[in-house]
């Protein structure tokens, strides 16, 4: 698969800055015409390297108190029906399945740690086939785009 050129890179890294950028803007720190990053940008979501907008928000100022990243480890044959179960969580809002020390890391936000305690050992740790769950709550977001 072809790599981004530079031009795809410094447009992505602008929108990632700031979503709502308008073209002109970027066009004109580039040097480049608005045009040119309209059909770039076109390409780059075309292909999915640009798979959507969003706002990032500050969980505590939402009402949740309590995020954490939660490992899962999942013996093989459940993987994939616990992995697309806790896609269907509202309250998880990152679902990732990696190498390492969990198979599935996931984000999660909670009013408290009570309520977090609760849905981990409620919905997550009573899935077929789910032998361990690792929380890690998170004290402080230093760095976040």
């Amino acid at each position: 698969m072809k790599m981004m050129d530079e031009t795809d890179q410094k447009i992505v890294a602008i929108l990632q800055r700031n979503a709502r950028t308008p073209f002109l803007e970027i066009a004109k720190s580039l040097g480049i015409a608005e045009s040119t990053v309209r059909k770039r940008v076109k390409v780059l979501e075309g292909k999915g390297a640009i798979r959507k907008y969003s706002a990032l928000v500050d969980p505590t100022k939402m009402g949740f108190g309590s995020v954490a990243y939660v490992g899962v480890d999942v013996m093989p044959e459940h993987f994939l029906s616990v992995s697309k179960k806790l896609t269907d969580y509202d309250e998880i809002r990152v679902v990732t399945t990696c190498s390492g020390d969990h198979s599935i890391m996931t984000e999660i936000w909670m009013e408290d740690s009570h309520q977090l305690r609760r849905f981990i050992s409620d919905k997550i740790e009573t899935l077929t086939g789910v032998t361990r769950t690792c929380p890690a709550i998170v004290a402080d977001t230093l760095k976040a785009h």
